[in-house]
């Protein structure tokens, strides 16, 4: 096995400390300039190699949701399912809550986030609802108690969404997401 390259050594230097300043400070206030301090470079570094702050929280935020597979679950425990595995995503990594407070105030998170959401939680949508051409509608739907939830609880931390248990978020919510991706459209 080869050691890796000085430039993906750097790359990757420039991409944590990208993800970092984005989580603190956001996207308007996050600098080239700072995140190149940060990674201990000089600013022309991370011009060379993203181009730009966009193409720079573009590659930041990079971002797999790693859903789980919903298709050999039995219909019924599929809200549960998801509602658990994103409550897991947003407690154990910075970047998708980081991305949510870009998302809703800067056009380049939110062009970000649909990606992720329209690339990862649309074919979701696709294989277990009833009709694929609603298949965008109801991820939409479905994202909105997620993405709601999360901005509640991560974001504004809203005391009674702070202060809910796990289980009380996948019992209310998993229900809806579930009538969302599964049910006969009203």
């Amino acid at each position: 096995m080869t050691a890796p390259r000085r430039s993906d050594a750097t790359r990757a230097a420039i991409l944590e400390a990208a993800r970092e300043r984005f989580a603190a400070d956001g996207y308007e206030r996050a600098t080239i300039r700072a995140i190149a301090r940060d990674a201990g470079i000089d600013p022309s570094m991370v011009m060379r190699y993203f181009g730009n702050k966009e193409g720079l929280f573009a590659a930041a935020s990079a971002f797999d949701l790693r859903l789980p597979e919903v298709g050999t679950l039995p219909a019924r425990h599929i809200g549960a399912v998801l509602v658990t595995h994103f409550l897991d995503r947003w407690e154990q990594d910075e970047v998708l809550t980081a991305l949510l407070r870009v998302g809703v105030t800067n056009a380049a998170g939110a062009e970000r986030m649909q990606a992720i959401f329209r690339e990862q939680l649309g074919p979701i949508a696709a294989g277990v609802c009833p009709d694929p051409a609603e298949a965008p509608a109801r991820a939409a739907l479905a994202a909105s108690q997620i993405l709601g939830m999360a901005l509640a609880r991560y974001v504004l931390r809203l005391p009674p969404a702070a202060a809910m248990s796990r289980e009380e978020i996948v019992a209310w919510l998993g229900p809806t997401v579930q009538r969302y991706l599964t049910a006969e459209a009203p």
